[in-house]
């Protein structure tokens, strides 16, 4: 069977068609970045907490057996019941046999990033389980049948005249409605009466801290905490990177958290889970999936610090203008370049280049991830695997040969600024040259900087 590698640039240029989308889409999301602007410059001390929490995040990487222990140690002196899964296969199926056992047919879930990661929604409806995303933006990709677009914002690339459509098409609402206030009333009644269903809720965590024992899931609807309180089942589904040490370290990541996703001082609900309910359960399910993998890496190892706040995908001029979907993976933009080539480079081996390594995602990340850095190893890494097509790597050994010659280059040069002004425009933009599509060759100079350079020189400027 063939391998499927995904084509960012081709999926792009299908997002980009629509120039308006793209437009706004882009503007929707730099307009995000000014926020979160506006509310880091507001805390003086922001550079040292961004730096205190890299710090916090490398130390528990470095001591990640030690505090999952504690973590498991401290969860179930509260009560709570907890599961190790290797992979995702085992945390789909932890959670299935969890429900199983006690005859849940219907399920809430709040947004989680695992979840997606792991499919868990398709594999639990396999099995006879209905499941209702209750974030807004995820219901609303939920009911379109299409996955989330943005790790904060996952329906940031729908405009609201498609979301009265969808609504329209499966809640029954007026056909064309468009007023927010209207479809955000008509969405508060659906959920309202999954929740009132539900016989179990699942939730991500933002936060699990091992010295206590507690995770923390932060939202800015309150739909994870009445998903977990009306029914007695709560499963929460922990990646083994969301471990902070201690609870006093809490304070530094909610600080920095809801000011690089959306510019807010803090998420309007900041859940604390410590044991389950009055007569429920909690089940903490820990899962690895490739991370300890990732752990062992020299250079990727920091991007297990993310703390997904998006900031890195709101900023990334490529992201703003391409769109979720053309990464096709669960998280898209920088870090999702990142962890999706680093796992898994023959299938995901175009992320990295659908880069401009401007620095941009470096400079917002709250914890100091050099994405930039981890994003120009692995074209590296990419190119000497042979992942690229082969026409590429032909061009790059071309392209390497004549660098490598001070003459050849030189030569090159000077043929280009002589011959390529003289080409008739047909020839380099046409339908069979796709490099030509969105660009402009631009003036050439007369002159190399060498030649500019060595002038000067004998001139003693």
């Amino acid at each position: 069977m063939a391998h499927t590698t995904v084509e960012h640039a081709a999926d792009a240029a299908a997002f980009i068609q629509n120039q308006e989308r793209t437009r706004w889409h882009d503007q929707a999301l730099w307009f995000v970045r000014a926020k979160r602007d506006k509310a880091a410059r507001a805390v003086p001390e922001w550079e040292q907490l961004r730096a205190l929490a890299g710090q916090i995040k490398r130390h528990t990487l470095a001591h990640l057996a030690d505090y999952l222990l504690q973590f498991e140690e401290q969860a179930l002196r509260h009560g709570a019941q907890v599961h190790w899964a290797r992979n995702a296969d085992e945390h789909n199926q932890i959670v299935l046999e969890i429900l199983q056992r006690h005859l849940v047919r219907k399920v809430v879930k709040s947004k989680s990033m695992l979840t997606e990661e792991c499919h868990l929604n398709p594999y639990l409806e396999r099995h006879g389980i209905e499941v209702v995303d209750t974030d807004l933006g995820e219901r609303i990709m939920q009911l379109r049948q299409e996955p989330p677009s943005h790790i904060v914002l996952p329906a940031i690339h729908i405009k609201k005249e498609e979301v009265g459509q969808t609504f329209h098409t499966h809640l029954g609402t007026q056909a064309d409605a468009t007023d927010p206030n209207y479809l955000a009333e008509a969405a508060r009644g659906h959920l309202r009466e999954k929740f009132m269903a539900a016989a179990a809720g699942i939730t991500g965590v933002n936060f699990a801290v091992a010295e206590t024992g507690g995770v923390v899931v932060c939202t800015n609807e309150g739909n994870a905490d009445i998903g977990v309180a009306l029914p007695p089942l709560h499963i929460a589904s922990v990646g083994i990177e969301k471990l902070i040490p201690r609870w006093a370290d809490l304070a530094i990541f909610t600080r920095l958290l809801a000011r690089n996703a959306t510019g807010q001082p803090v998420t309007a609900y900041t859940s604390h889970f410590h044991g389950p309910i009055p007569g429920g359960e909690l089940h903490l399910v820990l899962v690895d999936n490739g991370r300890t993998t990732l752990r062992a890496h020299d250079v990727f190892r920091e991007s297990l610090c993310c703390i997904r706040c998006g900031a890195c995908l709101n900023t990334c001029p490529v992201y703003r203008r391409s769109g979720g979907h053309s990464y096709h993976a669960t998280i898209p933009g920088p870090i999702g370049s990142v962890l999706n080539a680093a796992h898994d480079p023959r299938t995901y081996y175009s992320l990295p280049y659908a880069c401009s390594l401007c620095g941009s995602c470096a400079d917002v990340c709250p914890v100091k991830i050099p994405l930039d850095q981890q994003l120009l190893y692995l074209r590296g890494t990419i190119a000497g695997a042979k992942h690229l097509p082969l026409a590429k790597r032909l061009l790059m050994k071309l392209t390497s040969f004549v660098m490598q010659r001070t003459w050849l280059y030189t030569f090159a040069g000077r043929l280009a600024r002589w011959w390529l002004p003289k080409l008739p425009r047909f020839l380099v933009y046409n339908r069979l040259n796709a490099w030509g599509k969105q660009r402009e060759i631009p003036a050439f100079p007369k002159k190399s900087f060498r030649e500019l350079y060595q002038n000067r020189q004998r001139h003693g400027q």
